[in-house]
């Protein structure tokens, strides 16, 4: 049987997180949704460690409840944006995943993630990151609303200082039907607010 290298995007966040995360850390998950990732985290942190979870919608954090079962000691949940992450976390912490759009599998698919919100929870969480932290966005842009938070984000993490963070999008290009892709962004340096540079109108032309 071979063995797959590119892996899809979701796959290769929990990757990216696993080679950062240490047993006993504080983690974020940005948006709880069903609890996936949150799972992933609490038992990538260990009983020593704490994820925090946000979601906007009661019915995703009890569902992340329900999932999580006898882990729920190492989750702290809160009921509000993840733009107000910095009134519950304090640094460091070891990294943080995003899933941007809507809720899987909720009827109501209105009730989705917003360009200024994400880009201020992921601004803020910056700061928290330990250096060598990584926070993993996966986007979705197929959705009413998707591509001006995609582009938005794109927008945000080009203006990031390179000295400061690397930043990646990684994405299999070959799927349909509006896969997402993934941006993760490397914290390089120690600092508590991010360093972000006018981009010339030739570099903004280019891409």
């Amino acid at each position: 049987m071979s063995h797959i290298h590119l892996h899809r995007v979701l796959p290769y966040s929990k990757r990216l997180m696993n080679a950062v995360v240490l047993p006993g850390e504080t983690v974020i998950d940005a948006t709880a949704g069903n609890g996936n990732d949150t799972y992933f985290l609490a038992e990538l942190v260990g009983e020593k460690g704490k994820v925090f979870a946000f979601d906007i919608q009661e019915s995703a954090l009890a569902a992340t409840a329900e999932r999580l079962g006898p882990l729920n000691d190492r989750v702290s949940y809160h009921l509000d944006s993840h733009a107000n992450v910095d009134r519950y976390v304090e640094r460091p912490i070891g990294g943080a995943m995003f899933n941007l759009g809507y809720l899987p599998y909720s009827e109501d698919k209105t009730i989705i993630t917003k360009p200024d919100s994400t880009i201020e929870a992921v601004h803020k969480i910056l700061g928290l990151l330990k250096k060598g932290g990584i926070i993993t966005i996966s986007v979705y842009d197929g959705h009413e609303g998707g591509k001006e938070e995609s582009d938005a984000l794109i927008e945000y993490v080009q203006s990031l200082h390179q000295a400061d963070v690397h930043v990646i999008r990684y994405e299999l290009m070959n799927l349909r039907n509006n896969p997402p892709f993934l941006i993760a962004i490397e914290k390089l340096r120690d600092f508590e607010e991010v360093t972000r540079i006018e981009r010339t109108e030739s570099e903004t032309d280019s891409t």
